[in-house]
């Protein structure tokens, strides 16, 4: 089965490809672009710093997140039919093989939708308005709605209740499972949300670390999981080789919220859950640094680090974009080789 896989990879890859600059000048042509506009963080206050760093990326063209949710959707629910037609064994670790098909499309779809609606407001907002995409408690909000339904089918739908903790075995924590779920998403649907601040940062660290858990759902003989990986990653690729430093592309939160809940999503099925911060260390890291920053402004009156998160940081301190997202990718690579050793610890 690994060489169908492959095979879904390579065209995956080429389908996008071929639709990746038609798609760029297309959101050119409906001025789809980053905005120049001054930011805000959660607390309403300018960040002048932020807007420093990144007043080279306005009118950079986004909307990479469309395509590659698209084309990654319609490529998993085409090979999943020709498996079908031509009985080829569609094998799955759960009872439902439908229902394991259904969760992946709506994770990946439902946050795309909602990061699609914010990045539309941010481009549409102007120079006067106060309103900078979605306001942050109403996307949370959102986010916390879809996130309980996957939780709910995960624990309904596939009977998922447990945590297998490594080196321990497994803990139950029954109907609590649809919220430990929802948490991790949000969670990382979020912090790639937040990685997402350099050119080829987050892409690239997904695309390590998504290929461990391909490797991990090929030893597990799940299709489901497989072909989408597999289209997936090709799709990834495609889009990095247009995200790099100077980016041509930026995905926005489309691709942000749906790319972090979906590796959330993939790691609660593979019963890795407690890998993904490992796996994720650099989204973890990430979105840590972020954390500490907002709760030391609202409780202590006062800035933690000179900025935050870690990236931008790092570039506070001198450091050039390129290599930030390059030492970024080989701390990814340790990390997910790390998790990948720990997996396949029996």
């Amino acid at each position: 089965m690994i060489s169908l896989y492959l095979g879904i990879l390579l065209f995956s890859f080429v389908f996008n490809s071929f639709l990746m600059l038609p798609f760029i000048d297309f959101l050119y042509r409906i001025k789809f672009q980053r905005q120049r506009q001054k930011t805000k963080d959660p607390f309403n206050k300018l960040t002048p710093i932020f807007d420093f760093f990144h007043k080279g990326k306005a009118g950079v063209p986004v909307g990479g997140g469309v395509l590659i949710v698209s084309t990654t959707l319609f490529l998993f629910v085409f090979f999943l039919t020709l498996f079908y037609l031509f009985n080829v064994p569609i094998i799955s670790i759960f009872k439902n093989v439908f229902k394991e098909a259904v969760i992946v499309f709506f994770a990946f779809f439902s946050f795309a939708f909602l990061g699609l609606y914010d990045d539309i407001n941010k481009i549409l907002a102007t120079k006067t308005s106060a309103f900078f995409g979605l306001r942050m408690r109403h996307k949370l909000i959102l986010e916390i709605f879809l996130a309980l339904i996957i939780g709910y089918w995960l624990y309904s739908w596939l009977g998922i209740d447990f945590v297998h903790v490594p080196f321990f075995g497994i803990i139950r924590l029954g109907f609590f499972y649809i919220f430990f779920a929802a948490f991790v998403i949000i969670a990382f649907a979020n912090a790639f949300n937040i990685t997402d601040g350099l050119d080829g940062l987050a892409a690239g660290v997904l695309l390590i670390n998504v290929l461990v858990f391909w490797a991990i759902s090929s030893s597990l003989l799940d299709t489901v999981l497989s072909v989408f990986l597999a289209a997936w990653i090709g799709a990834l690729i495609t889009f990095l080789y247009f995200n790099v430093n100077p980016a041509r592309i930026i995905l926005g939160d489309t691709g942000s919220l749906s790319f972090g809940a979906t590796f959330a999503i993939i790691g609660l099925l593979l019963g890795k859950a407690l890998l993904l911060p490992i796996i994720g260390l650099v989204f973890v890291v990430e979105i840590v640094t972020s954390l500490m920053q907002l709760l030391s402004k609202r409780y202590l009156k006062r800035k933690f680090f000179p900025v935050a998160p870690l990236h931008l940081y790092l570039q506070l301190r001198g450091w050039s974009e390129p290599k930030i997202v390059f030492r970024l990718w080989l701390t990814a690579i340790i990390a997910s080789l790390f998790g990948l050793w720990i997996a396949f610890l029996k």
